[in-house]
């Protein structure tokens, strides 16, 4: 599902080139997860960002669901995104102006895909949020914002969904009850996850942990022995 190979990403600044990404290398199978974790400043969200598509890499190669992002310009990757790729955003990225059922329902508009209603409002309700589906965003609190994300990224059915710091914003208990909606829905769906994560009982719960630092990739081992 997932191929990265020798990811490199680098910055001009005006003390020279920055590298905060050097040659990361992996690969993740369907329905697998894994967890992305190291120090901040290590290069967690850039990786995850690249893999999604949301960045382009200086150096080394992303492939996704079959698709080299690297030789594909900006709206062919987004096409990519939009067909394969579910992402939940640490600030939600939720937009003001729409409701949390318009929200949900985005990424089959900007498919040109109509009369979803039933299906967003049926994503609503796995997430608790049945009674919120005319509610803009500033009416919800931050948990709910964040279910509502989740529901979004999973209304085209994704391969494989991206988590960046999913409950970094969240108190103990939503945060608990986030964890169990994106491990509920990725066994349901067999979604491909990949998570980054300060939170090492989160980071437990996946199949691998991926540690990042200094940019580099220190260590790619599975949580549990194998069977």
């Amino acid at each position: 599902m997932l191929r990265v190979d020798r990811l490199t990403k680098t910055y001009a600044t005006a003390a020279g080139p920055l590298t905060v990404l050097h040659e990361a290398s992996f690969t993740l199978g369907e329905g697998a997860s894994l967890a992305i974790v190291g120090p901040s400043g290590s290069g967690k969200t850039t990786l995850l960002g690249l893999c999604a598509g949301l960045d382009r890499a200086t150096g080394g190669s992303v492939e996704l669901a079959g698709e080299c992002l690297d030789a594909l310009d900006e709206d062919s990757r987004a096409r990519v995104r939009n067909a394969s790729v579910g992402f939940v955003f640490q600030n939600f990225q939720l937009i003001p102006t729409l409701t949390a059922l318009e929200n949900v329902l985005v990424p089959l508009e900007l498919r040109g895909e109509g009369g979803c209603e039933g299906k967003g409002r049926a994503l609503l309700e796995r997430v608790g949020l049945t009674a919120r589906a005319d509610h803009y965003p500033v009416q919800l609190s931050g948990g709910e914002q964040q279910r509502v994300a989740l529901a979004r990224a999973f209304i085209n059915s994704p391969k494989i969904l991206f988590c960046d710091e999913p409950t970094g914003n969240l108190d103990g208990d939503t945060a608990e009850s986030m964890v169990e909606l994106i491990f509920g829905l990725n066994r349901e769906r067999g979604t491909t996850l990949v998570l980054v994560t300060h939170n090492v009982e989160l980071a437990g719960r996946c199949q691998r942990i991926l540690r990042l630092k200094n940019g580099s990739v220190a260590s790619d081992e599975p949580t549990r022995p194998a069977a």
